[in-house]
């Protein structure tokens, strides 16, 4: 009985080091992928990108994983006063994570890139959320002002640095929920309805689509 335990927790243990290989070999790649999507023609400067993503991809990964929602107690979101959602709580945990690990690959990407290239690895974190959002924005307010645009632009931008920090694309989007609020808290600031421009825009759409089914 002793030596069937002991065999099952053998393969226990394979099986999570398999895994565990695995998914540090995807990290690996995805890290590869990004920095030669900055066709950089230089290897070793290339190598210095590829390895400090890898590290932070790594860390952020490791901490996410050891610092579950539930280390975070259920409460009132103090801001609101609603319940904390799950969402909530995992964001709460995972943005406790020491500031060395953003910090250590942002200095990497500002030594060795320039502002346009350090823009395009963050847009691979974030799955180019910057361009897509901002698009979504223009769409809404057709009269977009410069200013205005500038404006939602930098929300977005620090919105993408600080969701890089994080695991998957539902907390990615949960940073990024943060800063579109503060978009639409702008707008509204500043001479904007934003539930209206909304509600015009979703009726325009409604619109256009049953007059392509008539």
């Amino acid at each position: 009985m002793k030596h069937v335990l002991g065999f099952c927790l053998l393969l226990l243990f394979c099986s999570a080091k398999a895994q565990d290989t695995g998914a540090t070999h995807e990290l690996q790649q995805k890290a590869q992928r990004w920095a030669d999507g900055l066709k950089l023609g230089d290897k070793t400067k290339a190598a210095k990108v590829q390895e400090a993503i890898v590290m932070h991809l790594t860390a952020v990964r490791d901490w996410h994983n050891s610092h579950p929602f539930t280390l975070v107690p259920a409460g009132l979101n103090p801001a609101t006063g609603n319940k904390l959602s799950d969402l909530d709580r995992q964001l709460i945990v995972c943005s406790s994570k020491p500031a060395t690990i953003h910090t250590s690959l942002m200095q990497v990407l500002n030594a060795e890139l320039n502002a346009e290239q350090v823009a395009f690895i963050l847009d691979q974190y974030t799955i180019g959320k910057v361009a897509f959002t901002l698009k979504g924005y223009e769409a809404i307010v057709p009269d977009l002002t410069d200013k205005e645009r500038a404006e939602i632009r930098k929300n977005l931008e620090q919105a993408r640095e600080q969701a890089i920090d994080y695991k998957n694309m539902k907390e990615i989007s949960g940073i990024f929920e943060i800063y579109k609020t503060k978009c639409e808290q702008y707008l509204n600031n500043n001479g904007r309805n934003w539930r209206q421009l909304f509600k015009d825009y979703v009726n325009k759409v409604k619109a256009e689509k049953e007059k392509k089914k008539g």
